[in-house]
């Protein structure tokens, strides 16, 4: 090249001299790490990583946000709510009721030969050679002597009832009352005391309200209850006009509303009161306090749903922690030893197969149960009963791949070297089967899962006031809530949904990319 063309292109090589790049240099082939591959062989995966980005959400919606929401677990909210609650029951007597005179016997046998000959037009009966005349006093009252004349009781159909609460009537008031009653008169006179009766059938002494007489018996459901003179008077005049409720403002100028129920079958009533009650607010619609509602305890739907999800998924994990660790034990013994170890280890995996799970940790859970095991003990034995069932597919898988694995001269210069059979195992072999494993596990929270919440959903599971998903879609055993409510179900149907496919999705995807021989 001659020094002119040199001046003008200064940095220009000659044609046969070649750019040299040393090891150090930035423009070098970069390699990536194992892990790196894999990382960036899942990324590729665009369904696995939707899956990632779902359970990333359900972690932090779980375990976030089981931190941030201002109510707890289990804080159950309540609502005042009117509820018609039996108060009082009434009748109108049709038979005749007995009133025994003071230090005389009058038994339900010769009370029922009474009303026997009041209906035959009888004026005595016999009874173990004791004669008994039937005296009428007035319209469906009589009076009972012996021969003597001695008085022995009173049958009446109209009844004397007190307008004093804690008074007692005595005999000899109810006998003068009711005489002057059914004969029509206005005054009568008992225990040297002058009573009046008014058109009502009211008993007075003076201005004082005493007594009062009806056909009706009514009569309160709490004996702690005094029913008025005013109110029974104000329920019999509804009653005899078919009314089916009526208002009765009390001695504090209070209204109240009542209900009347009539029951043809033993021909009473029942009148119900409605009250004001504090009960939980159960199955509340989703509003600004509770976004997704409340459920049949009155609590938060939306925070259950968190502390749900806690408790899903951290059974998943523990679950397959438990099953992975046995597998990962019994499964490298067996495919490292061989022979008889590995005959005797897949028996052991062949008994547990035949076992019937499900049944079994049906029973279990009934047992427990029966046992009223505390709900925090009760998910520790679920836990521990799944993963101790759950570990021979993992022995297999390990078994499998150590099997493989042992022939490899790595494995032949760990003998050579001397290392120990424990060490062999546990830090040259588990660990290239480390791929696998983590497919596995991923693949196997999901099932965990949906047991865990099959077993809620039938009352075998995690209990209250604990909550998971599982126990949470038990109120759809209520067809009522199924179609009315759906903010108790749908919800934790679909992020159960959710997370399970989460894990699956990822699990193919981690299972493609530690697959070298995937093409991508």
């Amino acid at each position: 090249m001659s020094e002119e063309n040199k001046k003008i292109n200064p940095n220009s090589a000659a044609p046969e001299e070649e750019e040299q790049y040393s090891l150090n240099d930035d423009r070098r082939v970069k390699v990536l790490s194992p892990g790196a591959m894999v990382v960036k062989r899942f990324l590729r995966n665009r369904i696995a990583v939707v899956g990632l980005v779902i359970l990333a959400f359900m972690f932090a919606f779980s375990f976030i946000g089981g931190l941030i929401t201002p109510y707890r677990e289990d804080q159950q909210f309540y609502r005042v709510d009117i509820q018609n609650k039996e108060y009082a029951g009434a009748v109108k007597n049709v038979d005749f009721r007995f009133a025994t005179a003071p230090g005389q016997k009058f038994d339900s046998v010769i009370q029922a030969k009474i009303v026997l000959a009041t209906q035959q037009n009888k004026d005595s009966i016999e009874f173990r050679n004791v004669t008994y005349h039937v005296i009428r006093e007035g319209e469906d009252f009589y009076r009972v002597d012996l021969d003597d004349g001695t008085t022995i009781g009173i049958a009446y159909k109209d009844i004397v009832t007190s307008s004093v609460e804690g008074q007692k009537l005595s005999y000899e008031f109810q006998y003068e009352a009711l005489k002057a009653y059914t004969n029509g008169e206005s005054e009568f006179t008992a225990e040297g005391q002058s009573y009046t009766i008014d058109e009502e059938g009211g008993v007075l002494k003076g201005d004082e309200d005493i007594a009062f007489i009806s056909r009706y018996v009514v009569q309160a459901i709490l004996p702690d209850i005094f029913l008025s003179r005013a109110f029974q008077e104000e329920l019999v005049a509804e009653l005899e006009a078919g009314a089916d409720k009526f208002v009765f403002t009390d001695v504090d100028g209070v209204e109240h509303e009542y209900i009347i129920e009539y029951k043809a079958d033993v021909k009473n009533w029942k009148i119900r009161q409605g009250t004001e009650t504090r009960v939980y607010d159960t199955y509340a619609q989703p509003s600004r306090e509770h976004w997704l509602g409340t459920d049949r305890n009155g609590m938060d739907m939306l925070t259950r749903l968190m502390y749900g999800g806690r408790v899903s998924l951290v059974i998943g994990f523990i679950v397959e922690a438990i099953s992975t660790l046995l597998g990962i034990i019994m499964g490298g013994l067996a495919g490292y030893f061989g022979k008889w170890v590995d005959n005797l280890i897949m028996r052991i995996v062949d008994i547990f197969y035949c076992i019937p799970s499900m049944p079994i940790i049906i029973i279990l859970g009934a047992a427990m149960d029966a046992l009223n095991v505390d709900p925090t003990l009760r998910m520790v034995y679920l836990m521990l009963i799944l993963g101790f069932l759950s570990w021979p597919g993992m022995a297999r898988l390990i078994r499998g791949q150590i099997l493989s694995l042992r022939e490899q001269e790595f494995m032949t210069a760990t003998e050579a070297c001397g290392i120990s059979v424990s060490r062999r195992i546990f830090k040259h072999l588990v660990p290239n089967v480390i791929p696998q494993i983590i497919v596995s596990v991923t693949m196997g929270v999901g099932a965990t899962i949906i047991t865990e919440a099959s077993l809620s959903f039938l009352g075998l599971g995690v209990k209250f006031p604990f909550a998971s998903w599982g126990n949470i879609i038990n109120d759809v055993n209520n067809t009522f809530v199924l179609q009315h409510f759906w903010f108790i179900w749908i919800p934790a149907g679909t992020l159960l949904l959710l997370t399970v496919l989460a894990f699956n999705l990822v699990g193919d995807g981690l299972r493609d990319a530690f697959d070298p021989k995937m093409k991508r």
